[in-house]
């Protein structure tokens, strides 16, 4: 066959023409039908045939073309209608090196492209692996469809036939069969045809195994289901119980040995009978099978003996908690109590304070001076009341609610269980569960506590109830009101020191894995780390940074670099970077116009200073620092009462209406508000108008009214702590929070005095030296 020829070009849409493989043609297109007139008017009947890039091209060009086709031969036409059914026959690859023509029909100048010959030995490693990845697609096909593929493969001797015989036998796009053609080589063409197989090997391998696997599990399903009818009926012969038989027979047994009230035993028997002419299979069974065991499982009796020696019950408080008196002491006072009279109901107590300060550890520590078990149970964010009091059987996944779980835990009635959180209990359309908690701890009333799920009445009238709490605002009254209150105000710097160096430090040594006899940390190292790296009113946050140092000392010891240390307060910087805080320390000179306030905040107590500047030649009263609406009314009461007194303080009256005034409070990032600030206010505008510089070593807290008078405020504790920690020795409070004093620690008491303010002129003069000459009071 010449090398160079010009044919007559047939366009295919959606296949491609292998060399030595008939196909049979539907021509309808008034070029392709020319195309195939014109090679039929030749004697040896060829044309070429190429593949569109795009199917939707009704009048290919030369560009819309793929490059590489093949010649065939018409072996059959059939006219029909205006269309030919055309069979042809490939019988050679050629390039397309042109259209020298496209009216009637397309003419193509073509160059024959014979397989190039490589190594004979490649060639044929790579003819053998393509046959045997074809055995093994022929493995997994259709039975039929094997026989004939095989019997096509064998009748074949030519391996490139073979090639392309499997290439159009194959599920392949356009692109991958337009790449078989166009191979350069033998080596190359039985390469692809094989990758080509064996992604075909192993699509059939992975669908071969999902049907066996299919096929087995219902194989097995129908197999179970066959060998639990004779296994039913092998137990009925031998007179034998069935599983689900077994069960009630176990239940049954059960409720005759326990003790259990009246109506319960009544209510669980009708269950059992129901349970027993139930079906294994029915949707009802699994429930009140769950619902039965509950309702065995649940204490209704047991109750541990409590240990009432007040001794040790003091001892053990003293081990595992510093400080803290006014806790053991009622601790203590209850189990007195017991003891005098066992039919004392237990107290609700609930513990108030910042994070940190042993709330939660505490309650371990009754529980375990009691001699009772211990349940723990977290409502923050809890909005749900069903979590509380169960949902109904007949919804689906219904549950106890967690009083009831918490009680089937322990195991007896009497268990000592903590509610921690209570003050961030949520609330929502599926109910409020703080009106759940007013039942659950109020004892004209748990004696007979109905959660939905059981339905039975149970006793929580023995239960020990601790709540906790890190403020009250958010409690609501009603519950507020149904328990004790007993506050945790925080720790002192050497309260601190003696917790760390008695529980802190031995705790985090040991869970570093080290000997105490490897590093030694003195006194004003803990101190000094309290002070510096930690701003809190409890301890937690002090617990983790001795741990860092810690794991930085056994990471040392570990790599044998050390085998002892001296933590330094110079050297913690090395072992845990730069100070942390640095707190409000009392200033060693107070310009005019500057005062020392205390407030509180659910991490304890802080110091605060109010600054306050005259605006000369304007009018308005400027509040900034991010204060609330309280502070604000408290700053324009303190400047109308200077305005209306500024006589009787030796102020100039002119002074005050012609200048405006900003007062501001550090820290604007924070919000701030509260009537404990109006003092902080006047002493600051007195300071200010009065040109008379303010104690530097005095704090102060209270409410004011127009009148003059000063009001009493809460968290005195927390702020006397707060000033004590910041240097500051003197404190102003209102007369009337001087019987708050008594909760102080006495070193604390000793270190600091404090002056009661009846009206605003004792607090001005408290504070200021300046106007105290003026008032002629001394303080």
């Amino acid at each position: 066959m010449a090398e160079f020829q010009t044919l007559p070009a047939l366009p295919l849409k959606n296949s491609v023409l292998f060399p030595n493989l008939l196909i049979p043609l539907v021509v309808s297109r008034r070029n392709s039908v020319a195309a195939v007139e014109a090679a039929l008017s030749r004697e040896d009947k060829e044309l070429v045939v190429f593949t569109q890039k795009d199917a939707s091209t009704e009048e290919p060009r030369e560009a819309d073309l793929y490059p590489v086709g093949t010649i065939a031969v018409i072996k059959k036409m059939v006219p029909t209608d205006g269309t030919l059914h055309v069979v042809v026959q490939g019988v050679e690859r050629v390039r397309m090196l042109g259209i020298t023509q496209e009216k009637p029909y397309l003419n193509a100048r073509v160059r024959t492209m014979p397989l190039e010959e490589t190594n004979g030995t490649e060639v044929e490693a790579s003819h053998r692996a393509m046959l045997e990845v074809a055995e093994r697609m022929l493995d997994l096909v259709q039975p039929d469809a094997k026989i004939n593929l095989n019997y096509i493969i064998q009748e074949v001797d030519d391996p490139v036939h073979q090639a392309y015989l499997l290439a159009s036998v194959l599920s392949l796009d356009l692109e991958q069969e337009i790449g078989v053609l166009a191979a350069q080589s033998l080596v190359e063409l039985f390469e692809m045809v094989y990758r080509v197989l064996n992604h075909e090997v192993q699509v059939l391998e992975l669908r071969n195994r999902i049907a066996e696997q299919v096929q087995s599990q219902l194989g097995r399903e129908e197999r179970e289901h066959l060998l639990r009818r004779q296994m039913r009926a092998i137990q009925e012969e031998l007179g034998e119980q069935r599983p689900e038989q077994a069960d009630v027979a176990e239940f049954r047994r059960r409720l005759e040995e326990s003790e259990l009230p009246e109506e319960v035993r009544k209510e669980v028997g009708k269950e059992l009978t129901r349970l027993e002419r139930m079906s294994a299979a029915s949707p009802d069974y699994q429930l009140t099978r769950t619902y039965v065991e509950l309702a065995l499982d649940l204490p209704w009796n047991n109750t541990t003996d409590d240990n009432l020696d007040l001794q040790r019950a003091w001892q053990v408080l003293d081990e595992d908690h510093f400080d803290l008196k006014e806790i053991k002491q009622r601790i203590v006072e209850h189990l007195a109590v017991m003891k005098l009279n066992p039919k004392a109901k237990a107290p609700i107590l609930c513990f108030v304070g910042p994070p940190g300060v042993g709330k939660t550890s505490l309650g371990q520590s009754i529980a375990r001076a009691l001699g009772r078990k211990f349940e723990r149970m977290s409502l923050g964010g809890l909005h749900d009341e069903a979590e509380l009091r169960g949902h109904r059987r007949t919804y689906i996944g219904a549950m106890p609610g967690r009083i009831i779980q918490a009680i089937r835990r322990a195991g007896v009635k009497n268990p000592l269980l903590m509610l921690d959180e209570v003050d961030k209990l949520g609330r929502d359309f599926r109910g409020d569960p703080a009106a759940a908690l007013m039942e659950i701890l109020d004892p004209a009333q748990n004696f007979e506590f109905h959660d939905n799920y059981l339905d039975l009445p149970f006793d929580l009238s023995k239960v020990f109830f601790i709540t906790t709490a890190n403020t009250l605002d958010s409690i609501p009254g009603p519950l507020l009101d149904r328990m004790e209150l007993l506050r945790l105000a925080g720790y002192t710097e050497e309260e601190k020191l003696q917790i760390a160096r008695r529980y802190l430090l031995p705790r985090q040594v040991g869970q570093a894995g080290l000997d105490p006899t490897q590093l030694t940390v003195p006194d004003e190292t803990l101190s000094y780390m309290a002070r510096r790296y930690t701003r809190e009113a409890g301890v937690r946050e002090l617990e983790r940074t001795l741990g860092r140092v810690c794991r930085r000392i056994a990471t040392r010891v570990a790599q044998g670099e050390t085998a002892h240390v001296a933590v330094t307060p110079e050297s913690l910087a090395e072992w845990i970077g730069p100070e942390q805080f640095y707190t409000e320390e009392a200033r060693r000179e107070s310009a005019p116009g500057v005062a020392a306030g205390l407030a509180w905040t659910q991490t304890g107590g802080e110091v605060i200073y109010v600054e306050a500047v005259l605006l000369p030649e304007a009018k308005d009263l400027i509040l900034t620092g991010q204060l609330g609406a309280v502070m604000q009314e408290s700053a324009r009461a303190a400047q109308s009462y200077m305005w209306s007194h500024a006589d009787d303080l030796g102020i100039d009256k002119l002074a005050v209406r012609g200048s405006g005034v900003h007062i501001h409070v550090p820290a604007g990032a924070v919000p701030k508000d509260g009537p404990s600030a109006g003092v902080t206010m006047v002493v600051a505008l007195a300071s200010l108008y009065s040109h008379a510089p303010v104690r530097n070593d005095t704090a102060m807290t209270g409410e004011i009214t127009l009148s003059g008078l000063v009001m009493p405020v809460g968290g005195i504790k927390e702020k006397v702590l707060a000033a004590h920690r910041a240097g500051l020795r003197r404190i102003i409070l209102p007369k009337a929070n001087m019987k708050d004093l008594i909760e102080l620690p006495e070193q604390v008491k000793e270190q600091m005095s404090f002056i009661p303010a009846e009206r605003i002129e004792d607090l001005l003069a408290g504070a200021i030296p300046e106007i105290a000459k003026r008032l002629s009071v001394t303080v």
